[in-house]
């Protein structure tokens, strides 16, 4: 009998709670007027995801208020299981310094070589989970016979 897959609907604290562990993701915002999707290191910061970039795109999209989606996953291709959380919302540049000193102590050493020296605030208008997991056997209850 092969197992079967469910597909479960994550309410916001499931959604929180799983952005808690994981540190990449994926920021979606528009460039020269198209979609453009990069990787990102991020933290959470209540229900907001903060990211820190060197300037460029991203930054000129906080700059401009855009809204930008977000979705980070876990996902295992072979126990074809995982989860998936997406957070549309409002980019903004932090620039108030009591703001800065408190996400700047947040992040470790990026990823990438060279400066990233402004950070910015999706605030989750929007956020919405699903996890795909493997579905229950059903309980046995023998009758002791």
């Amino acid at each position: 009998m092969s197992k079967g897959q469910q597909l479960d609907v994550l309410n916001r604290r499931q959604c929180l709670d799983l952005l808690q562990g994981v540190r990449v993701g994926r920021l979606v915002f528009t460039e020269d007027g198209l979609p453009a999707v990069q990787p990102v290191n991020f933290r959470m910061q209540r229900d907001d995801v903060i990211i820190r970039v060197a300037g460029g795109a991203k930054l000129t999209a906080a700059q401009q208020n855009d809204v930008v989606a977000f979705e980070a996953d876990e996902l295992d291709a072979d126990l074809r299981t995982g989860w998936s959380v997406t957070i549309v919302g409002t980019a903004h540049p932090i620039t108030d310094v009591d703001e800065l000193v408190e996400v700047s102590g947040t992040f470790l050493q990026p990823w990438v070589d060279g400066r990233r020296d402004h950070f910015i605030r999706i605030e989750a208008q929007k956020m919405t989970g699903r996890r795909i997991r493997e579905t229950a056997l059903p309980d046995y209850h023998g009758t002791g016979e």
